[in-house]
Formats: structure tokens, C-alpha cells, sequence
């Protein structure tokens, strides 16, 4: 089935076509991850991580999930909300909370400052991220 002839809907509302086609550049530019499991490559994306497809090969695989990618971007777009970033872009607009005692506070903090860091955050994405 050709993309011109699917019928795009998003949690029961059909998709109007412009946004469908606003949305293809957008989804064009986002990553996705394909695994194999049980005979079938699945694949979700980076940016959309509950935009599923399947498939028989890699590239029909592919094709199906940047096919999911384009609806949820659309339906995004249709809800007046702002579909996500490519990842690509690097921007920082996921946050994690933990808790910490007040001596574990301390000493991150004198540890961000001892490394020059601007923060606690700062410093824990710099040590993490360096892989030691």
C-alpha cells in the first residue's frame, strides 16, 4: 500500500493530510533503532521511543517505523504541540531526578567545584558521560 493511500489516524482522530505531509521532514531527520528477535526486525525510535514498526527485513522494518514516525509527528502537529528534537541537535530536554543525603550533597558539590564544573548536574553528566 502506497503512503498516499493509508488512512492516518492518531488515538481515534483521523489525521488532516496537511500535517501529514508537514510531518515527513521532521520524522525524516529522526533515529531509529532496529533489533531481530524471534524472526522479525523491530525498530522504535531515539526520539520517539513508543513509535513502533516491524517488518520481515531491515528495510521493511525501517520503512514501517519512519511510517510511525511520521504519524505521531503529525498528530503532534495537528494537537498544536511541538514534536521533539532530532537528537542529532544534542539538545538537553530530558531530566532525571535523584535523591541524595545532605552528605552526599555536600560532597558532590565540593567535588563539581574541585573539578571546575558549574554544578552538581554538570558534574555528573561530565563524569558520567566520559566513561570512567
Amino acid at each position: 500500500m502506497s503512503n498516499k493511500s493509508k488512512n492516518f489516524k492518531t488515538i481515534g482522530k483521523k489525521l488532516d493530510r496537511r500535517f501529514v505531509e508537514q510531518a515527513r521532514p521532521i520524522a525524516g531527520q529522526y533515529q531509529l533503532v532496529i533489533w531481530f528477535e524471534d524472526g522479525e526486525y523491530y525498530g522504535r525510535g531515539v526520539e520517539l521511543p513508543y513509535a513502533f514498526g516491524d517488518g520481515k527485513t531491515i528495510e521493511e522494518c525501517a520503512a514501517n517505523t519512519r511510517d510511525a514516525f511520521v504519524t505521531a509527528v503529525a498528530g503532534y502537529l495537528q494537537e498544536g504541540h511541538t514534536p521533539p528534537a532530532p537528537a542529532r541537535e544534542g539538545k538537553r530536554d530530558q531530566q532525571i531526578n535523584i535523591r541524595l543525603s545532605s552528605q552526599e550533597r555536600l560532597l558532590l558539590e565540593a567535588k563539581a567545584q574541585q573539578a571546575g564544573t558549574t554544578g552538581i548536574s554538570e558534574y555528573i553528566r561530565a563524569v558520567a558521560l566520559r566513561g570512567n
